[in-house]
């Protein structure tokens, strides 16, 4: 009974595996990397791969369903903690979304579309959590202004999709959260993290991508 359960348990791991490689390479590469490359980079063959997504498109939804449900395991960690005002917990899934964005894979990052029913509800799951969060905000006086969930999800959108040009994107990214906090705050300011990027940091960064 044991053996059955531990090739279960092998195969689940070798598909997280896959995707977690997969939504790396297809960040720094695009969606058209190589399904070899994809394989070589979870250090399993390709006969591993198209065992569990026969083609890129199964790949693709695979890799937005998981990616809808490391969202929604973010938004479960902000509501466990309970704890702060409902700024803190967009400032809180803001920078949770930084973190995990070499693992997003959903239609607004050029994604196709799912409009399964599981990939509707968890969707739904999102904007929900994110709408109590603003409506909190506005009820313990933290939140001003008509910023709505869609608001927040195109905001999260551009902040985790890094730039190659910029070498430090996640400070970068953090930086404008911090200004647009400042633009929905009700008391403020809200710190953004320093130091500044400036134009000659810029600079620096597409010479030194154009010299690798």
């Amino acid at each position: 009974m044991s053996r059955p359960r531990k090739v279960r348990k092998d195969a689940e791991a070798n598909r997280e595996r896959l995707l977690a490689a997969a939504a790396a390479a297809m960040l720094r590469e695009g969606r058209h990397v190589p399904l070899a490359t994809i394989a070589a980079e979870a250090s399993l063959g390709i006969g591993t791969l198209y065992r569990s997504y026969p083609d890129r498109d199964a790949l693709l939804q695979a890799l937005e369903h998981r990616a809808y449900g490391l969202l929604n395991s973010l938004l479960d960690q902000i509501e466990a903690s309970d704890d702060g005002t409902g700024l803190d917990a967009v400032a809180r899934y803001l920078e949770g979304t930084v973190e995990i964005a070499d693992q997003l894979v959903l239609p607004l990052h050029g994604a196709p579309p799912l409009v399964t029913p599981e990939a509707v509800t968890a969707r739904k799951s999102i904007y929900r959590r994110l709408e109590f969060f603003l409506a909190t905000g506005r009820a313990d006086g933290s939140i001003r202004g008509p910023v709505n969930a869609t608001d927040l999800i195109a905001f999260s959108t551009l902040l985790t999709q890094p730039k190659a040009s910029v070498l430090d994107w996640a400070h970068l990214a953090r930086r404008q959260i911090g200004h647009f906090l400042n633009g929905i705050a009700t008391a403020g300011p809200v710190e953004v993290p320093g130091p500044a990027v400036e134009r000659g940091d810029v600079e620096a960064a597409f010479e030194a991508r154009a010299n690798s």
